[in-house]
């Protein structure tokens, strides 16, 4: 079975990957790069549990045992690793604190999470590994935009259209983050919408030990934000907690940062802890997550468009359920039980955006090569 994954990000690649391992022909179709979008600039936070209570737990669960499993068989290069994870807040006054290396005003009194429950893992490296892997057994990438899909006489998908070709396929998967939306031309795909947020990367060196931050903080002119702060094994830590409003630009290429957001979150960073204070930053970043009207990914067969796919809404915990997400969409291409059940997340869950007319559907008469 031949199957087009039109994104290469963290979903995309998981499901180019878990393809790969059950023996289809996977063509991976990425316009700009591998990760270049929120999947290279994300925490890439990880966390067992903390999204029990809500249709998420099995996904997270799961993902979670997968992320473990993936980084021992391919020798750990994306800097897994587990951490323990505290929560605070800023008080203004001295504070005792469960850490050492913030400043007396930052009270860090609750551990959300342990060595069992939370990791990390750097989501650019985890990102090209899983591609790569999938290229390795057989995937292979196309650096091209998807301007289309094809279909056959009767009404199915058949594969894609590119600015340079037509690539035929037995199903495609739209896993292209909130520029999935661009395929609601195509087929009826819910609203996909992009949120902003902006980080910050500092050069530490390894005086920073293996504890995630979820912080509370105020600003000069009092509003409140919430950091979250990552030291990685490889002697950086990031910084995010700044959303934004900008519109999702066409190509992700065009992201920009809202202005004065960086000046923002450095001054943050300043209050909370002298080691960010007197590290260099070696990256500013700026990306779109994907979330959709309730909150869920949509992951699963697009309604009326036979063949086509969809993963994509994951918002936040995009990096931790790239694994179960790949694993049970690719087993649910070909004919196998899921390891998750994708029912919760199914995409006709939610109404397809209104297009204002007759979507455009043109009819492919050669069948698919299996």
């Amino acid at each position: 079975m031949k199957v087009a994954v039109c994104g290469a990000g963290a979903i995309g690649a998981a499901t180019a990957y878990y393809l790969s391992r059950l023996e289809a022909e996977v063509v991976l179709i990425e316009r700009t790069g591998i990760a270049c979008a929120a999947s290279g600039k994300s925490g890439g936070f990880l966390a067992l549990d903390w999204c029990d209570g809500s249709p998420l737990a099995p996904l997270a669960r799961r993902s979670f045992a997968l992320h473990a499993e993936l980084a021992e068989r391919f020798g750990n290069p994306w800097g897994y690793r587990r951490l323990t994870t505290f929560g605070g807040a800023e008080t203004g006054g001295a504070n005792a604190s469960l850490v050492d290396w913030v400043t007396p005003a930052i009270g860090v009194g609750q551990r959300l999470g342990d060595l069992r429950t939370t990791a990390q893992i750097h989501p650019a490296a985890f990102t090209r590994g899983l591609a790569s892997a999938a290229i390795q057994l057989g995937a292979s990438l196309l650096n091209e935009e998807v301007t289309g899909l094809l279909w056959t006489a009767d009404g199915r998908v058949c594969g894609v259209k590119t600015e340079e070709e037509e690539v035929e396929a037995d199903a495609v998967v739209i896993a292209m983050g909130p520029w999935s939306i661009l395929a609601a031309a195509w087929i009826d795909l819910p609203a996909i919408y992009g949120l902003k947020g902006h980080s910050l990367v500092y050069r530490t060196g390894h005086s920073v030990p293996a504890e995630a931050l979820f912080l509370e903080c105020r600003e000069a002119d009092g509003s409140v934000v919430t950091p979250e702060i990552f030291p990685r094994p490889d002697g950086t830590t990031y910084v995010c907690g700044l959303s934004g409003d900008g519109a999702l630009p066409l190509d992700p290429a065009e992201v920009k940062a809202d202005a004065g957001a960086f000046r923002r979150l450095q001054a943050v960073c300043a209050s909370v802890s002298p080691l960010l204070t007197e590290s260099r930053i070696v990256a500013r970043q700026t990306c779109y997550r994907p979330v959709t009207r309730d909150g869920l990914p949509l992951i699963g067969p697009v309604p009326g468009s036979p063949g086509a796919f969809v993963a994509t809404g994951h918002s936040v915990w995009g990096m931790l359920n790239a694994p179960a997400t790949g694993e049970s969409l690719a087993a649910f291409i070909m004919g196998e039980a899921p390891e998750v059940d994708l029912s919760p997340f199914d995409p006709g869950r939610l109404p397809p955006v209104s297009l204002g007319g007759e979507r455009y559907r043109p009819t492919y008469h050669r069948a698919p090569q299996s």
